[in-house]
Order: structure tokens, then sequence, then C-alpha cells
């Protein structure tokens, strides 16, 4: 509901594979960000080893990729108000490429999982050609969640939790689904101080998953808004005679 609002697009791929002879997992993520006059556009490529251990199977990976940041001189102006635009303080359109790195570590069982990351490692620096400048700041990630059987063994319940930090902030995301048959799955989110969710997912065929997230916001921003929404489409292809045709991950979103 709000002119301008950020729009996020994500496409991610990745199999599990063996590279000279070694269990491995590769990927591909492309991320394509707007907020007013910037866009950002990251493309990664994702590669992890992967070990079987008592706890479960354990991953520790990389990324290596290139960030952009766009900036366009055409600023928004809301109607309606007395908006002055001083072109002293607009931004000259032009965009920047930097490489960028990422680490994970991600331990899954059919029971739990958690994992820990960070993005944009080595900090990268982006300098404009009107020597605007601005640094890529490491985030880091921590996620875990786990699968609790009912009395019926059909039904699942399904808590996940995900903290989001750049060392001066925080946020933190909280998430309960109810599964059932493994296939489909509906629940409640909570981002603090941000956002309520309704969270929706779905099995369709063997391999097509969809799954659809709308937020409610919590926060003073949320009276000039209509909340947002999020959909999620997944396909499993099957790359092993032996590969298990169910969706067992422990979230659909």
């Amino acid at each position: 509901g709000v002119d301008g609002a950020p729009k996020t697009l994500l496409f991610s791929g990745g199999a599990a594979t063996d590279v000279l002879g070694i269990p491995s997992g590769v990927g591909l993520n492309i991320v394509s960000d707007e907020l007013g006059f910037q866009k950002n556009i990251s493309v990664g490529i994702d590669y992890a080893y992967r070990k079987k251990t008592k706890l479960g199977n354990l991953g520790i990976g990389a990324s290596f990729g290139f960030y952009n940041i766009a900036i366009s001189d055409k600023w928004f102006v809301p109607e309606g108000d007395n908006w002055v635009l001083d072109d002293q303080f607009a931004p000259k359109a032009g965009s920047q490429l930097a490489f960028d790195v990422g680490l994970g570590i991600f331990l899954r069982s059919n029971d739990y999982y958690l994992g820990a990351s960070v993005t944009h490692l080595n900090q990268a620096s982006i300098v404009f050609a009107d020597q605007a400048s601005t640094f890529l700041a490491r985030h880091y990630y921590l996620s875990a969640g786990y699968n609790i059987t009912l009395a019926d063994p059909l039904f699942e319940i399904q808590p996940s939790l995900l903290i989001k930090s750049d060392m001066v902030s925080y946020q933190a995301d909280l998430a309960m689904d109810l599964v059932y048959k493994k296939r489909y799955s509906a629940g409640l989110g909570y981002r603090v101080n941000d956002a309520v969710s309704v969270l929706l997912g779905f099995e369709l065929a063997n391999g097509l998953r969809i799954g659809y997230a709308y937020d409610i916001g919590t926060s003073a921003l949320s009276r000039y808004g209509d909340g947002s929404h999020e959909i999620y489409l997944g396909y499993g292809f099957d790359l092993g005679k032996n590969r298990n045709k169910k969706y067992k991950s422990v979230r659909f979103l």
C-alpha cells in the first residue's frame, strides 16, 4: 500500500553431489532488492563440504560472487505535500560492482536443524563516480528449528527461530508451523517489534512446492500500508535412484 515500497526477488538452486569424490553441495543464488532510489543485485555461487555425523548431516560451505549497487537520480516525490527536492543532495545516477564472500555451517537431522552464517565477510568498499561511498557491512545469521511429532503421527509441530544482526541492531523471527502428512503446513510467525505473519505451504505434486506468507505490520510504519506478501515456488528434481521423494524440510517457508 506504500508507493515505492521495497521489492525483493530471490532465485536459488542447489544439489547434493560428489566433487572429485568428496561429498559436496553446490548452489546458485540470485537476489534483487529495490528500495527507494537504490537497487541491489547479488549473484553468488555456493559450495559446501558434506559429512554424516552422529548428530546429523553437517555442511560447511562458502559463497563467492558479486554485489552490484545501482542508484537512480529519479527520486520519488510524494503528492499532496509541500515536498521540495534539493539537487545538491540528490545522488548522481550510477552503479558499482564489488566482490562478495560469505561463510556458513548447517547441521540437520530428522528432528532438528541448526545453522550459522555470515554474509559480506570481506566488507567490500563501493565508491561511485561522484566520490560517494559505502561498504557492505557484515551480517550474521543464526537459525534453529525442531520437529515435534504429535500423538497422531500424521501431524507435526515445527517451531523455528531466525536471528539476524549487523552487530549494531538485530532482528528475531519466531515461527510455529503445523504440518500434516509432511506436505501441508499452516502457521504463524512473529518478527520482534515489526510484524506478525500468516504462513501457508503445501506440495502440489512430487517435487513441486508452493508457499505463501502475509506480514501484518506492528511498527509505527504499518499505518501507512496494508502489509506485505511473499510467494515461494520450489521444485525438487529426482537425481538419484534411491532418493526418497517425500519432502522432509522442517520449514516450507
